[in-house]
């Protein structure tokens, strides 16, 4: 029993799919890992560290203050003390006789600067305090409780921050972006060729004949590019030898049919040899289908060249070549409807299709719609005796023929070109009560 991880399966969607987000998830991923690794370790140890000291030296200036004052003699003037700490320390005292602070901390800035000068106040001063750091943009504003009266400390914030954290973080932010736009643009070049090997591997393989890529990438991929160059031209220099061959090969057949042909055409017209000649002239005319039959399958209709190809007019053509044969054939195609085909190939498609149809059937119905965005569909149904299910796949192998006197290569012949056009034939049961023949095409 498979067991299925939740977390895994979020994982695997969340995560890219394309080859592109995929190289550039290794990249970042590593480089993030590493600055965030470099940043705590600079802003967690070295930082704090500055921090610390320079919150306990404004506390130290601060108790120095206070421990002065409270020496001060009674009845003296001890502003002298205050106005020598602005120019000394860079910090404004001022003290508020008769006042005292209100219940509760003021605290705005959450972080270790904030908790550090705390601390350092706490332990240096060892009296009541509040900390105010919204009020002013260039001040930290203290005031401490005294026995009497509430001392002001207007501190600069410049004397708590260092400067290096700024440019620190800047230089990590800055190299991680350069580092993934060059690795972006990079990784694009290489994937962008690798599209185009797959775009020109899919367009061939449905007779799309394109031409040569031209190699690019890295050497892997240009690698990749010329051995598929050099089979594109194998496979068509086959395919011309084995079409130049079969033409030899229908010529070489037909022409001994043809003087058999004109032997039984110039023997005299006999009433006792009359039905034996009309005998031979239909195994002839049968012998003439099979061959035409055969070299059909072998060539597989290769070698025409796609093109788009309106095939609600396709469709009506080979709804009328039935009709003439006295087929009952209705269609329903409308109109607008393309595909990038073989129009001989896949005219012999429907052709076969229809044809089969026709000779089990008396009403044949076609048609024509679209599946989604990206797909056709043609129907071909009949009401005639149908297929079983288990039979379905059987027909459309080789000399497999479901009715006397048949080739069986009327749907192999058919599914060959619709798969060598990236589509598919299916046989399923037909509203009309026989069989449903159904094509999918890709547009």
């Amino acid at each position: 029993m498979r067991i299925r991880l939740p977390r895994l399966t979020l994982l695997r969607r969340v995560l890219p799919h394309s080859l592109l987000g995929r190289s550039l998830l290794l990249i970042l991923a590593p480089l993030v890992i590493v600055q965030a690794v470099a940043l705590q370790i600079f802003y967690g140890n070295h930082l704090d560290i500055i921090s610390r000291r320079f919150a306990l030296a404004i506390a130290g200036e601060i108790a120095v203050t206070i421990e002065i004052l409270n020496r001060c003699p009674a009845g003296t003037d001890c502003t002298w003390i205050l106005h020598s700490a602005r120019p000394q320390w860079e910090m404004t005292m001022r003290l508020e006789p008769k006042a005292s602070l209100p219940r509760g901390r003021r605290t705005t800035l959450i972080g270790p600067v904030d908790r550090d000068l705390a601390e350092a106040l706490r332990q240096r001063v060892a009296r009541p305090f509040s900390v105010d750091w919204a009020s002013d943009p260039e001040f930290v504003l203290i005031r401490v409780q005294l026995a009497d009266s509430v001392l002001d400390v207007q501190a600069p914030r410049k004397r708590l921050y260092t400067g290096t954290i700024y440019l620190f973080v800047t230089w990590i932010v800055g190299s991680a972006l350069l580092l993934f736009v060059i690795a972006a643009l990079f990784m694009r070049n290489q994937v962008r060729a690798i599209r185009r090997l797959a775009v020109a591997a899919e367009a061939f393989g449905l007779g799309r004949d394109a031409g040569p890529i031209k190699p690019e990438g890295a050497t892997e991929v240009r690698q990749a590019a010329t051995a598929f160059n050099r089979m594109q031209e194998r496979i068509r220099r086959f395919l011309q030898q084995r079409t130049e061959m079969l033409a030899g090969v229908s010529h070489d057949l037909r022409t001994p049919l043809t003087r058999l042909r004109l032997a039984l055409a110039m023997l005299p017209a006999q009433e006792e040899t009359r039905q034996e000649i009309a005998d031979m002239n239909a195994d002839l005319e049968e012998m003439d289908r099979l061959i035409g039959g055969y070299l059909s399958f072998a060539r597989g209709e290769g070698v025409e060249q796609p093109h788009l190809v309106d095939l609600a007019q396709l469709l009506d053509e080979v709804a009328a070549a039935a009709r003439r044969a006295g087929a009952n054939v209705t269609l329903d195609a409308p109109a607008g409807i393309g595909a990038w085909v073989r129009p001989d190939a896949f005219r012999r498609v429907m052709t076969n299709l229809v044809d089969n149809a026709c000779h089990h059937a008396r009403r044949v119905a076609l048609t024509l719609g679209r599946v989604g965005t990206h797909i056709v569909q043609i129907t071909v149904d009949d009401d005639g005796p149908g297929i079983a299910p288990a039979d379905r796949e059987t027909v459309f192998r080789s000399f497999v023929s479901g009715s006397p006197g048949g080739t069986g290569l009327g749907l192999t012949i058919a599914r060959d070109i619709a798969r060598a056009h990236g589509g598919e034939i299916t046989l399923e049961d037909s509203p009309l009560g026989g069989l449903r023949a159904r094509v999918v095409l890709p547009l």
